[in-house]
């Protein structure tokens, strides 16, 4: 059985429902995952705290579950130095964060909508995987960056990856990943209304004036964003099955060493369907 490690600032629906689907697929016999313990980076008793409701439906659902629930604020801890000097509060509270979750062991760390930076101790110590929402070979940066610069090349293909969190923020080896075609069919038609688009705007006018809701940025984000939930579920199958490992923070598929990430696309459109 994989004993999985889960992070999560638990601010809305999308914290739940990653929650919900992996312990739908535990119960359905289709995942042999047993989650060792959520941590949450607030209490939920904070004075500012805007999203207090949600985290307590989140907090309620995970005690509703039977896992340990384990948190420690953010907010309240050495605010003085937060001021002052992050990398270092980033560094003490990950001593924190370990310390509180020690008396729970696992094997692997999911990310699941935490918005707080893993310090580089906790992840040298840990194998945690955070997603992306891009290639492997793709765009760094926020999703909004990645599909703007998408746009920007002209690119061919979109996709979502996990990948392991190492001391360089967002620059750890892919570990799993799917991808989706931006081209043919409806999209053709999309790319051809931002052509026009371009005769007489820049891409940078075109940002600031329609934002997220430029049809062509719009799709490129449904049909990423529907992903990402099959495939942190796909990816956390493949590692309770046995099809892949992490030694050395090297992925493995049995006793070989890969040397790119593991194509779950086929998976991950197969849930979707």
């Amino acid at each position: 059985m994989l004993r999985l490690g889960w992070f999560s600032t638990g601010r809305g629906p999308g914290s739940r429902n990653l929650l919900k689907a992996v312990m739908d697929g535990k119960e359905r016999g289709e995942l042999d995952v047993e989650i060792a313990f959520v941590f949450c980076n607030w209490d939920n008793d904070e004075e500012d705290n805007p999203k207090r409701e949600q985290r307590q439906m989140f907090f309620d659902m995970v005690r509703g579950y039977g896992i340990p629930l384990v948190t420690a604020s953010w907010k309240k801890f050495e605010p003085e130095l937060w001021k002052t000097d992050q990398m270092r509060w980033r560094d003490e509270y990950g001593k924190l964060l370990r310390e509180r979750i020690s008396p729970y062991p696992f094997d692997l760390g999911i990310l699941a909508g935490y918005m707080l930076w893993m310090d580089d101790e906790t992840c040298r110590t840990y194998d945690i995987l955070n997603l992306h929402p891009a290639l492997p070979d793709g765009p760094k940066g926020t999703w909004q960056e990645v599909i703007w610069k998408l746009i920007s090349d002209g690119a061919d293909r979109q996709g979502v990856m996990m990948h392991i969190c190492t001391e360089e923020w967002d620059r750890g080896a892919a570990i799993t990943y799917c991808g989706f075609p931006i081209r043919g069919g409806d999209y053709d038609t999309l790319w051809e209304q931002m052509s026009r688009k371009l005769e007489s705007r820049t891409l940078d006018q075109i940002k600031a004036e329609e934002g997220t809701d430029e049809p062509l940025f719009k799709r490129i984000r449904e049909d990423g964003a529907k992903r990402e939930l099959p495939l942190i579920v796909a990816t956390v199958g493949a590692f309770s099955e046995g099809k892949v490992r992490i030694e050395g923070k090297r992925l493995y598929a049995g006793d070989q060493a890969l040397d790119g990430p593991y194509d779950l696309s086929e998976r991950v459109d197969s849930a979707l369907r």
